[in-house]
């Protein structure tokens, strides 16, 4: 009994990782800048809202840790061989989205960074631009051994200090009448005129729904690593307690916004991206103690350090494994030299795309709302497709029957993407054609 238990950790331990990988990128823009403006706006009134859409993601997300498990090829794979559309679809979509997301959390990171006195004099987009080219040399010379570890130790600093705000916060009680939220927000969340907020916080929470591929493709890297390819149960036990990590931290900043800034939300965005970054720190210290700022600002940049470094990674390895399959040069699965510089070749093309974004963004005077939001709802709208491809790849042929998704999982499954294809096709008519102005 107590070898099998003994084998058991070394099992978990082996295929411990993909699934705080998946953390590492889900917490930063949705947690840090959304959920924390939710509960500054509208109070307690979105968690309903917020639990909701990471359950309607939950079986997408899920697709390419199981998929790999029990049939062991990647999910891109699955893609190509389910339907001869749906690999290029993901590639050209995932060069849209990755260049916008990824120069979207550098920028944010680069917010973060005036905080720290002796950068406060630079311009944002200079430390943003510095945060991506420290990222892209990291990955390039540490590759995935460094952004393995180096995502773990964020996301636990990330969530034990997050964890004591919340528990001081709790402790202390609320500025203002945030428990009268629950029932009546003031103003209510529930108009049209909000869809441009309610459809980004959908859009990355707990992170876009082309992320399913991710896992998929870290599985290999860490088995490679390891030399221990992860059952079903194991994979999926990492998969599960990432994804619990991100759900209980996104409620945990709307506790944080709704206890310090309820009542104010409408000021998070209001003025220079440096406000913002003000105003994001200023929740913690109000909640612990101005002492805390020496923490709470490494801290919070480690969140968004976390997520540019796990995007900057997952972006090029998705396209790099779509390259390679979509040209029959080898199997995507990242392991091989050859496919090791083609990786790289993609990071940089990725940071050299982002940077462009970046100097875009700085020549037009766009801000951080416009910017990240923008990201974000790109990421909704591409949602629906990717949700089906997932669904449609998961319950195929190519995976044995036993091993599909259940009438529950299914039933969750079109549920999830009737939501995500009703609000996307409610936000383009508000947008587009004036329904509900």
């Amino acid at each position: 009994m107590q070898k099998i238990l003994s084998k058991n950790y070394i099992g978990f331990t082996k295929s411990f990782g993909p699934g705080i990988l998946l953390a590492a990128a889900c917490i930063g823009g949705s947690h840090l800048m959304s959920s924390t403006t939710a509960g500054a706006r509208f109070g307690f009134s979105l968690i309903g809202l917020i639990l909701l859409t990471n359950l309607v993601k939950y079986p997408f997300l899920l697709v390419g840790t199981r998929f790999t498990a029990v049939t062991g090829l990647s999910l891109l794979e699955g893609f190509q061989k389910r339907n001869k559309l749906y690999l290029p679809l993901y590639l050209l979509v995932g060069l849209i989205t990755g260049t916008l997301t990824i120069s979207a959390v550098s920028f944010v990171s680069g917010l973060l960074l005036t905080n720290i006195a002796f950068l406060s004099s630079f311009p944002v987009m200079d430390l943003a631009i510095a945060v991506l080219i420290i990222a892209g040399f990291v990955l390039l010379i540490g590759q995935y051994k460094a952004l393995d570890r180096i995502s773990k130790i964020l996301v636990f600093l990330l969530t034990l200090l997050t964890s004591f705000a919340v528990i001081s916060l709790l402790i202390k009680g609320p500025v203002g009448l945030v428990s009268s939220s629950w029932i009546n927000s003031d103003p209510s969340p529930w108009t049209l005129s909000n869809l441009a907020f309610l459809i980004p916080l959908m859009g990355w929470m707990p992170g876009p729904v082309e992320l399913c591929v991710w896992p998929s493709l870290w599985m290999f890297s860490r088995s490679n690593d390891t030399k221990h390819i992860a059952s079903i149960k194991e994979a999926e036990f990492d998969f599960n307690l990432g994804y619990i990590i991100t759900v209980i931290t996104a409620i945990f900043f709307v506790i944080l916004g709704s206890y310090t800034m309820y009542g104010t939300g409408n000021e998070m965005f209001t003025g220079s991206g440096i406000s913002f970054a003000q105003n994001l720190i200023r929740l913690y210290t109000q909640s612990i103690g101005g002492w805390a700022k020496w923490i709470i600002v490494p801290a919070a940049f480690a969140a968004m350090f976390s997520t540019t470094l796990t995007c900057l990674d997952a972006y090029p390895r998705s396209i790099s494994s779509a390259h390679g399959l979509i040209q029959r040069k080898d199997k995507g699965h990242g392991i091989s030299m050859k496919e090791g510089k083609r990786l790289k070749k993609w990071i940089i093309i990725h940071v050299f795309s982002s940077l462009a974004a970046l100097m875009i963004a700085k020549s037009g005077g766009i801000g951080v709302k416009d910017f990240v939001f923008g990201a974000m709802t790109g990421s909704f709208l591409s949602a629906p497709l990717f949700a089906w491809m997932a669904m449609d790849t998961m319950n195929s042929k190519l995976v044995k029957s036993q091993y599909r998704y259940g009438i529950a999982m299914k039933s969750l499954s079109w549920f999830g993407i009737a939501f995500l294809s009703i609000f996307s096709l409610l936000f383009a008519s508000n947008n587009f054609f004036g329904f509900g102005n």
